[in-house]
């Protein structure tokens, strides 16, 4: 009989091939299927001498597995990995294991997890970072669902994860239960959003106030990547701002790009579930917001002739101190951005009752697993992962005794760095968002009374008093009636009066 395989691969495309590739090489034979099988025979005649077998049909490829089998998908997200899990069902058995590697919104691995726990097949949502390199070489990978199948998978995983450069530790670890590993996937393109759009506004103040051409900002960028914002993000960032332009190389191909920023949805997924936890994310929404305005580009050209405003110009002065303003601002926005997307896991991580998943993660694990591989790879997350671990319930990132002495060491620059931004005509969004979840999160009273006496006026809404918290109270707002007492919830009554009330909507 011949020898079985010890992991599957379900999908040819880049990912898929590099994945397999990773884990064969690691030393686990692997078995691979495709829905168009010519792209598996493809594969596998493109790598003579590996350990690779193929399926032809879905019954094909799952008998060429040892039991329990260890299967990953990595399909398109949504109706094809229905679609393909649909496909291989009727031959998988008891505590077989279905690794969904795609892109996925965490909802729809909910739903597939709770749809196949009956058939006692074990269903693992696992977010993989890091593109075609990360595949091939070693990603940041974030699995979560059942433990037990993640002590199944551990072995394989541990070994194609990338290693951090700090003390080789594998990236990749259990993140929770159920849906948490896309959850932490999700959150983790979230911040990628942010960071993206961090640096793309620095690059705007570099060229267009600062005036540096792009051999300067080549050197700046590389600056940088030596210092405490050296990440994956700057790194690349240096590198594409004077590649060549293949149709003609003199010039830089950045400067050929048209500006209207493509998306796939990950970023709008993170403000939604920030939305329905009720976590501010304002440095990432920005980062979506700016998305769409720039695919906004025909209007915009109409826009720029018409609308006032000033037009950014180079300043004359000490471009050295400039440079080094726009990089503080530029780092306490990046913080204020891991600040929010470590929150939201914070709140994932309550009970369902709490309004939360309940996923029971490990908080200061999951920056560790950012550490190398993933595309927000940054030096810093060390110091995140030492401030989550000395404070596990540490309630934001911003209240760490270090990152709230970085930030209190630029402040003063990263404000003039946004005036900057608004004296040139420079929309810093994300940069102004940051700035202002910081200034809030830090002021001990916020305009929200009057805003509380608003709703109340309109719409019998209630509101607390400062000296009795936790107690709602409804008070008739005009005065041209005598005062009394009215229910919760009366809409254009005319009395004024006030009574308490149970909390309500």
């Amino acid at each position: 009989m011949a020898a079985l395989q010890s992991f599957g691969i379900v999908g040819m495309e880049v990912m898929g091939k590099n994945i397999a590739l990773n884990i064969e090489e690691k030393g686990f034979p692997i078995a691979v299927y495709n829905r168009t099988t010519s792209k598996a025979d493809e594969f596998l005649t493109e790598n003579p001498g590996k350990n690779i077998k193929v399926g032809h049909s879905p019954e094909e490829f799952v008998k060429l597995l040892e039991k329990p089998r260890r299967i990953l998908l990595m399909v398109k997200a949504g109706g094809p990995t229905d679609a393909t899990i649909k496909a291989l069902q009727p031959f998988l058995e008891t505590g077989d294991i279905l690794i969904d590697g795609g892109n996925a919104l965490y909802t729809d691995t909910e739903r597939r997890e709770n749809e196949l726990r009956p058939t006692g097949i074990k269903f693992f949502g696992m977010g993989v970072s890091g593109g075609e390199e990360g595949a091939r070489h070693g990603p940041s990978i974030m699995p979560g669902g059942d433990r037990q199948s993640y002590e199944e998978l551990k072995p394989v995983l541990e070994k194609i994860a990338a290693k951090a450069p700090s003390d080789g530790v594998p990236c990749v670890t259990y993140c929770g239960e159920r849906s948490a590993g896309h959850f932490v996937k999700m959150v983790h393109n979230g911040i990628e959003y942010g960071d993206m759009q961090l640096i793309a506004e620095a690059y705007d103040l570099l060229k267009n106030v600062a005036g540096l051409n792009n051999d300067q900002l080549y050197d700046v960028f590389g600056e940088w990547n030596s210092s405490e914002l050296q990440s994956f993000l700057i790194e690349i960032s240096q590198k594409v701002i004077k590649f060549p332009d293949p149709t003609n190389p003199k010039q830089a191909l950045v400067e050929q790009i048209r500006d209207v920023v493509g998306m796939k949805g990950t970023g709008t997924w993170t403000i939604k579930a920030g939305l329905d936890m009720l976590v501010p994310l304002p440095t990432m929404a920005s980062a979506v917001d700016m998305r769409e305005i720039s695919s906004l580009k025909d209007e915009r050209m109409a826009a720029s002739k018409k609308l006032a405003g000033p037009k950014p110009k180079p300043l004359t002065g000490d471009t050295k101190a400039l440079v080094k303003q726009i990089k503080d601002a530029l780092y306490c926005s990046k913080i204020c951005s891991y600040a929010q997307g470590m929150a939201l896991l914070a709140a994932a991580n309550r009970s369902k009752e709490e309004g939360g998943h309940g996923y029971k993660m490990t908080l200061p694990d999951l920056p560790m697993i950012w550490r190398a591989g993933c595309i927000i790879r940054a030096v810093f997350l060390e110091e995140i992962t030492q401030a989550f671990k000395k404070n596990p319930k540490l309630p934001n990132l911003l209240m760490d005794d270090k990152f709230s002495q970085m930030v209190a060491d630029r402040e003063a620059n990263w404000r003039a760095v946004i005036k900057l931004g608004i004296d040139n005509g420079i929309g810093l969004p994300a940069f102004s968002s940051s700035i202002a979840y910081y200034d809030s999160y830090r002021r001990e009273r916020m305009p929200g009374n009057l805003i509380q006496a608003q709703r109340d006026f309109f719409g019998a809404h209630t509101y607390e008093r400062t000296e009795k918290p936790g107690t709602f109270i409804h008070t008739e707002w005009s005065p041209s009636q005598p005062t009394h007492e009215v229910p919760k919830g009366a809409h254009g009554a005319t009395q004024v009066g006030t009574k308490e009330q149970p909390k309500g909507d």
